[in-house]
């Protein structure tokens, strides 16, 4: 049985790859894209079952409109995948605050308004599918990318909360943690923060350079991401967070694993703030 898809990104990168493996198995694929110019690319993809919207995530009124307009002329939405997003990076203390506001505009705030514009529906049909397309940085902090990893934690929180809210409605919510993957994501997509101070270029230094170095030879499949993906999303018990790529799942480890001895070393003192109980 075929799905309608509604994914939010899909002019290149894993956005892409999701839509034309969705295609593939015969959904059809409601893709959002910035520019005019991208609207044909995308339709031909497949002809009558991949339709293109223009959208900037960012403009409320318009994600409401859209997902209204797909509701009301394509379909009811089975499946929404929140994939529009940047990356940025640099250190703390040398990007603005200008620069945190926007990446938060994007990633958090577009991506919670088109999830919102799509659960009326999939709750008056107590189904639906939700996955918002996260990364290793949202699980693990990573130095240089402070603000995106700060965004993309937001949206793990937002995610887990969510599928607690929805589980009662039929709806399932899934966030997708990405490794590194072979897209733009770290060449012309990336937002890089002009250096200014010079103590960071020991430890910010080599991380540029070799993210920059890395560029288009990364591990990660997109294709193989997507099938992944489908897959989960024929699960009747998909997951909550999904990590995605072996360097994903070896950084989220190792964070994980600080935690637990972070806790493990100051438990005593953790607990000791309660109020004393009356024994």
């Amino acid at each position: 049985m075929s799905r309608t898809f509604l994914i939010t990104g899909v002019s290149s990168g894993l956005g892409r790859a999701f839509a034309q493996e969705a295609l593939a198995a015969g959904d059809l694929v409601v893709g959002t894209v910035r520019n005019p110019e991208q609207i044909g690319a995308f339709e031909a993809l497949a002809s009558g079952r991949a339709v293109a919207k223009l959208l900037d995530v960012t403009d409320d009124d318009a994600v409401a409109a859209v997902v209204d307009d797909v509701e009301r002329t394509v379909g009811p939405i089975d499946a929404l995948i929140s994939n529009a997003g940047y990356g940025l990076e640099g250190t703390v203390e040398e990007s603005g605050m200008d620069d945190l506001r926007r990446q938060f505009d994007v990633n958090v705030f577009g991506s919670v308004a088109v999830i919102k514009a799509v659960l009326p529906h999939m709750r008056r049909r107590r189904s639906g599918r939700i996955v918002t397309v996260s990364s290793m940085a949202g699980l693990t902090a990573l130095p240089g990318v402070a603000f995106y990893g700060a965004s993309k934690f937001a949206m793990e929180g937002i995610a887990a909360s969510l599928a607690q809210e929805v589980a009662g409605f039929g709806i399932h919510v899934t966030s997708l943690a990405l490794g590194s993957f072979r897209t733009d994501w770290a060449g012309r997509s990336m937002v890089r923060v002009p250096r200014t101070v010079p103590d960071y270029d020991a430890v910010f230094g080599p991380i540029r350079a070799a993210r920059q170095t890395k560029d288009g030879k990364q591990a990660g499949d997109p294709a193989r991401a997507a099938k992944a993906l489908l897959q989960v999303l024929d699960s009747d018990k998909p997951p909550v967070h999904l990590v995605l790529g072996s360097d994903a799942v070896r950084l989220v480890e190792q964070g994980q694993r600080q935690l637990a001895d972070d806790l493990a070393a100051w438990s005593e003192l953790s607990a000791s703030t309660d109020f004393p109980t009356d024994d």
